[in-house]
């Protein structure tokens, strides 16, 4: 066997080459880094046939020092045999690495002979950041290290942890938790005991100016990923205080400090909800710090208009105050007022059944009668007064407007303010679904990819979610959710439930008929002998008889097609049981409406 200093480009092909398919870009670009810092450690073996140079085994060294462009290369010259094949395999497969411990000890005492970790990285053809780890590995308690050379190895965390520990608490907790001989190490113990609250740099809402004025020392976690920044600090009174001190600053106008109850969630005021959409103008951004992290989490919400009670005022008078003024009797009597309300409602609802009307008009009484006394909207939005101002917009000096862009636009707005999909008491039901489907508002909801919604869904369902992003499982629904709020990135992802079309199932309670109970209105559509008494049976009282001296007014009666009930409220239905030739004129002569009771009985 000789060693010869050749051109390794003069050397042929292996044709028995074990090795077809190539490690990859990755594995060679190690190998040339290790190549170019050190050269070949260990020559390739060629024989020698008519004084040409064929490669025995070594073939991918030899083809890295031409990719790299080495001049010439030591290469072992033998006489060719039968077990030059064998040898050819087993150097690709016979190959042990070394023990994670010793490579620890190995990169320290490289370290004690002055290599530096670039030239290190660079020698052993890894990143300047897994040196760096590796030096803090070796610098692990030495019995904790002398436990995990004998195959007691921890887990990554856990590993983690300990290497970040000092070594005074390392010792301390070790001498603690000592596992008995033959014995492994409880490290689940073990890293509770050294565990210390993180707080990350990369969740700092401050800057240097706050960072240097309350003292915060970043230190680097070097077994998390490295393309992030992964700094943090145990101080965590010190982090909280300059988060503190960095909203302050910055606080909106609209902005408000909140609390943060036992179970990590944010407190609102009383009477405020809180809203998923872009702040509007009379919201307000509550601001609380997570004392387990020192993130900043900013909450929109609003706060409900207070439930006005119901009743007559009273004020409290003293002896001086003048006396009350004597009160007259008003022109009409309530009796009086309540008639003139029925052949109103009557009168109003004729018109609207027979009457010509076109689309403006009709837009316009839409917005009307949202903003109507006996129509209740519940909402947790301030909307009263945004209805009231709407309808004063279109109906200046008393009249409607006829201006068929104004109607529109305040239509619209209207709408706006009535409808709701949110849950609970201000739910406008499937009607605002439908809505959003015929105006096509699916283009409009936000980007539902975030840590607040996809948080909110169990792990099968972000393991859906992530099916359609193309996004694999992973083993913790954590994980998960992180690769598809990374996948979703710079997208609108918008989650299937969310979508404003019926369901088949909504569809189906949607086309349900409503059911009529014993306790509606009067059909108008009943015999008047059945509400005037002319027919009643025994025993049936005859209420709301007029007394003496309120004279023709009170004598007269309401009819039972008037559409009004017993309550004097409307009875918006009446209309749809009469035909339309059999309507009484605007002033009929009126029987007096049944009691309540006695509708039921009917």
């Amino acid at each position: 066997m000789e060693l010869r200093r050749v051109d390794p480009r003069i050397l042929k092909k292996n044709p028995r080459n074990p090795r077809n398919i190539q490690p990859g870009e990755m594995s060679d670009a190690a190998l040339a880094a290790n190549i170019s810092a050190i050269g070949i450690l260990q020559p390739p073996a060629v024989t020698e046939k008519n004084g040409e140079l064929t490669i025995a085994y070594g073939a991918r060294r030899v083809r890295i020092a031409i990719a790299i462009g080495l001049p010439e290369i030591d290469v072992l010259v033998k006489d060719s045999d039968d077990h030059d094949h064998m040898r050819a395999v087993s150097e690709n497969v016979v190959r042990a690495p070394m023990a994670t411990v010793d490579l620890w000890r190995a990169i320290e005492s490289l370290a004690s002979e002055n290599w530096t970790e670039e030239a290190i990285a660079s020698a052993l053809a890894v990143s300047l950041r897994q040196i760096r780890k590796l030096r803090l590995l070796a610098t692990v308690h030495p019995a904790i290290l002398d436990q995990i050379g004998a195959g007691d190895m921890p887990k990554e965390q856990e590993l983690r942890m300990i290497a970040s520990a000092s070594r005074e608490d390392q010792a301390a907790v070790w001498k603690k938790f000592k596992p008995r001989k033959g014995e492994g190490a409880q490290w689940w113990q073990i890293n509770q005991a050294l565990q210390k609250t993180r707080f990350f740099a990369k969740d700092a809402k401050f800057g240097e100016a706050e960072r240097e004025a309350f003292g915060i020392v970043w230190q680097e976690d070097l077994f998390a990923e490295g393309d992030e920044d992964n700094r943090f600090t145990i101080d965590g009174e010190a982090f909280v205080s300059a988060q503190r001190a960095w909203v302050d600053a910055n606080m909106p106008k609209n902005g408000v400090w909140i609390e943060i109850d036992e179970y990590g969630r944010e407190k609102l005021p009383p009477r405020a909800n809180r809203t998923w959409t872009k702040p509007k103008k009379g919201d307000q951004i509550g601001f609380a710090i997570h004392p387990r992290d020192g993130t900043i989490h900013e909450v929109v919400f609003r706060v409900s208009e207070p439930d006005v009670k119901k009743g007559k005022d009273r004020s409290i008078s003293g002896g001086d105050d003048a006396p009350a003024p004597k009160k007259t009797r008003p022109e009409i009597t309530q009796k009086g007022t309540e008639i003139i309300g029925a052949l109103r409602t009557e009168a109003l609802v004729k018109s609207l059944e027979v009457n010509a009307c076109d689309d403006m008009t009709l837009i316009g009484l839409l917005v009307l009668a949202l903003d109507a006394r006996n129509v209740s909207i519940q909402t947790d939005r301030p909307t009263h007064s945004t209805r009231t101002k709407l309808v004063q917009s279109i109906t200046e000096g008393g009249q409607l407007t006829h201006d068929a862009e104004r109607l529109r636009v305040v239509a619209r707005q209207m709408l706006a303010a009535v409808l709701s999909c949110s849950i609970g008491r201000s739910d406008s039901g499937l009607v605002a679904r439908i809505a959003g489907d015929a105006l096509g508002a699916d283009a409009h909801i936000g980007n539902m990819a975030t840590e607040d919604f996809l948080g909110c869904l169990s792990k099968a369902g972000i393991e859906k979610v992530g099916s359609r992003l193309r996004v694999l499982p992973r083993p913790r629904a954590k994980d998960t959710r992180a690769d598809v709020i990374k996948q979703a990135s710079g997208t609108t992802y918008v989650h299937p439930a969310a979508l404003f079309a019926l369901t088949e199932a909504e569809i189906a309670l949607h086309a349900e008929t409503p059911r009529d109970y014993s306790w509606s209105p009067i059909n108008p559509g009943e015999d008047a002998q059945d509400i005037d008494g002319d027919a009643g049976g025994e025993g049936e009282r005859q209420d709301n008889v007029p007394d003496e001296g309120e004279g023709d007014l009170s004598a007269e009666q309401e009819g039972d097609d008037d559409g009004v009930d017993d309550d004097g409220a409307a009875n918006e239905d009446a209309h749809l049981d009469r035909d339309v030739d059999d309507e009484p004129s605007v002033t009929p002569a009126r029987s007096r409406p049944a009691p309540r009771g006695r509708a039921a009985a009917a």
